[in-house]
């Protein structure tokens, strides 16, 4: 996983969780920290794994870690965050070695993570999608009474 471990070095990766680091300092909700890339990253691959879901683990940890790295962006600006973050992921991929084909299904996972379950039609998306749902440990939010995601979003056990 030498590629993904760049990632996690890239200047433009690091740069970016210190933005939202400070955007998010006061926020009550879910961050949008390493701690959450990295549950993404490992609920993804552990589901992979129990469902047989051919997808390797390099795609699955890069797409995780940059899935959400377009946050500061849709703060400071309105641009969704699924789409400031492909194009900032983009740059960070071909800078850390990830072949064309590589780097579109891992784009493509970070356009569609957000759209409901479906995460798009690559088996790497719907992982993402659903991973980036059960990675949240709602039972143990100190915001719950105020969040607004749907009850039927929300994670009230440690696997279902």
């Amino acid at each position: 996983m030498e590629r993904v471990d760049r990632i996690i070095k890239h200047e433009i990766f690091i740069g970016e969780l210190k933005k939202l680091s400070r955007l998010e300092a006061d926020r009550i909700y879910c961050r949008h920290d390493i701690d959450h890339l990295l549950s993404v990253a490992r609920v993804a691959y552990i589901t992979a794994l129990e469902e047989e879901i051919p997808v390797k683990k390099n795609r699955i940890y890069a797409a995780a870690l940059l899935h959400d790295i377009g946050r500061a962006a849709q703060y400071e600006t309105g641009v969704p965050h699924d789409r400031a973050g492909a194009l900032l992921a983009e740059q960070i991929l071909i800078d850390c070695g990830f072949d064309g084909e590589e780097r579109q299904e891992i784009l493509d996972a970070i356009l569609n993570h957000r759209s409901g379950e479906a995460g798009g039609e690559s088996a790497l998306g719907k992982l993402i999608c659903v991973a980036d749902k059960k990675s949240r440990a709602c039972f143990a939010c100190r915001a719950q009474d105020t969040c607004n995601w749907p009850m039927e979003q929300k994670n009230y056990h440690v696997k279902r």
